[in-house]
């Protein structure tokens, strides 16, 4: 099983480590943060934009067409019923040139196969575990 260690700095800050790498989340001033990184939901929702840019970038390379460019742009809505939730996000791609009808449709195909949206459509498990022993004083 792949991790991703997320450490808390302080008040609604924390450092999200994924393998070399440091991410840091915070809380808009407005909830109470200090808006030192986006949110998680923030990065959710940047997950899946920047994963399917990667099936769009490899579509248009793998057509020989240009990806230089490319944009997606990531729009979305909150449910307004609990839970509390993201119920739409809209993906809009802004491939770097032209495309044919044909193209068009490939690439948005190529979009619909990543693995971030596969893995919202198909929800993986989620086990939530206290590790080690945490006992009040």
């Amino acid at each position: 099983m792949r991790e991703i260690l997320v450490v808390h700095r302080e008040n609604d800050a924390f450092a999200v480590l994924v393998r070399d790498h440091v991410i840091h989340v915070d809380q808009p001033y407005s909830a109470g943060g200090m808006d030192v990184g986006p949110t998680p939901l923030e990065l959710f929702v940047a997950a899946l934009a920047a994963s399917a840019a990667h099936y769009a970038r490899r579509y248009l390379s793998r057509h020989g067409l240009p990806a230089a460019g490319l944009e997606i742009t990531a729009g979305y809505t909150m449910s307004p019923t609990v839970p509390t939730r993201v119920s739409h996000v809209d993906l809009r791609v802004r491939p770097p040139a032209r495309l044919s009808a044909v193209e068009v449709d490939g690439l948005v195909a190529a979009v619909d196969r990543c693995t971030v949206h596969n893995s919202i459509i198909d929800a993986p498990r989620i086990g939530v575990h206290l590790a080690g022993e945490a006992r009040a004083a």
